[in-house]
């Protein structure tokens, strides 16, 4: 007997039809012997709604009551498919995150949870009931409704199944698993049966939307082996797991990318220490996430520096920047919002050479060029000309031979 948390996102619960048939799925796990707890996502669209008639009334939502609407989008799930499997006559409880306890912090709308209470999960799984919770909730030591932010349902997924010790968190999604790329840019894109949580956190970092980053670092934290399933077709998805030093590993899993870049020059910058922090720290303080850094220091005395942000805190940073600038004496500030990431990523890389190499070698022979580069341990990124993006994804899928078993 094996004791599964199963996730199941908005599309997947998103019509009283769909509920349905993940009752029927929740059945056919349980007469299998597996115990069961599943955590769900509002219904698809109606956060969004609920959103909008928040903002109907007011320009920017108090935290706390946002948290209480947005909660009740996920309290509408539960009890509709509890309802679904007591009419085939299998008994099931449903709880919001506040009748569970999941403790999170008082950061509303982006809280992070502390501690779950599991007795009454285990004492509903002890007679045989499945145990249905509102996945993206909680609440802090107040008592105050906490959100846990977008794509939270797979965090709370994931902290069930750390707080249980669960055989296997499994987040049924719109999707079979997790690809070698997005199918959508390379149509030979290959399902990976298996991919270790560095690389997903790396690939999750870099665009790829497949799962939310925390739920991740969560699973690799308590060491939670995560499954990747698509609600709508059969299949093993993609496990998520520790690196298995028994199986021959790829070179490199799969090639993440990101549209949504865009990068900072500061051009004649006096080259001398404290100067990355007198450019980056006013950045900072208007919580403007820095990527990619490469500073260049000149012959007469003078540095410049390029950094890129998200393409949305593109304008404020440029004004920011060019403040600063003026307070240092720097020569000029350039930008561009039409650049975009690709990064090749694998554990295998730690011991293989020539990685590099052959990236950049397979963007040259599409006279792809290359504005930055930034390296890890088990990951390489290159900032391109937004247009040669898919050209460079394929390429480079093509290059290291992914659609390959």
């Amino acid at each position: 007997m094996a004791l599964i948390v199963q996730k199941y996102g908005g599309t997947s619960v998103g019509t009283v039809d769909r509920i349905k048939e993940v009752a029927k799925k929740l059945i056919k796990h349980q007469q299998q012997g597996d115990d069961l707890v599943v955590v769900v996502s509002a219904m698809s669209g109606e956060t969004n709604r609920l959103i909008a008639l928040a903002n109907e009334l007011h320009d920017r939502p108090y935290g706390r009551e946002l948290d209480v609407l947005l909660s009740t989008g996920e309290q509408v799930t539960i009890a509709l498919l509890c309802m679904a499997l007591e009419q085939q006559g299998v008994k099931a409880n449903s709880y919001t995150g506040s009748q569970v306890r999941i403790l999170t912090d008082n950061s509303h709308n982006k809280a992070r949870i502390m501690d779950i209470d599991d007795t009454k999960i285990r004492t509903d799984l002890a007679q045989g009931n499945i145990v249905v919770v509102a996945g993206f909730q909680g609440c802090d030591e107040q008592g105050n409704i906490t959100t846990l932010g977008r794509g939270g349902s797979d965090t709370t997924a994931v902290a069930l199944a750390a707080a249980l010790k669960a055989d296997e968190c499994q987040i049924y999604t719109d999707v079979d698993g997790v690809y070698t790329t997005d199918p959508r840019v390379v149509s030979e894109a290959r399902r990976l049966e298996r991919i270790t949580f560095e690389e997903m956190l790396e690939m999750a970092s870099l665009g790829a939307k497949v799962l939310q980053i925390r739920s991740v670092e969560f699973a690799s934290k308590y060491n939670v082996p995560l499954r990747v399933l698509s609600s709508f077709t059969e299949g093993g998805g993609t496990l998520i797991a520790t690196e298995d030093s028994t199986m021959e590993q790829a070179v490199i899993s799969g090639i993440a990318f990101n549209r949504d870049e865009a990068k900072l020059t500061i051009l004649g910058v006096p080259d001398h220490p404290g100067i990355a922090s007198k450019i980056l720290g006013p950045i900072a303080k208007q919580n403007i996430e820095v990527d990619m850094i490469i500073q260049n220091t000149g012959h007469d005395g003078t540095t410049d520096f390029t950094f890129t942000v998200h393409r949305n805190d593109y304008k404020i940073a440029y004004e920011i920047l060019e403040q600063t600038a003026s307070s240092l004496g720097a020569r000029e500030v350039t930008g561009d919002d039409k650049i975009a990431k690709i990064s090749v990523v694998g554990v295998g890389m730690r011991s293989h050479a020539g990685i590099a190499n052959t990236m950049f070698e397979s963007l040259a022979q599409e006279n792809i060029n290359i504005s930055m580069i930034s390296t890890s341990e088990i990951k390489i990124s290159v900032v391109v000309n937004e247009k040669y993006l898919e050209l460079g994804v394929r390429s480079l899928h093509r290059a290291f031979e992914l659609d390959k078993d």
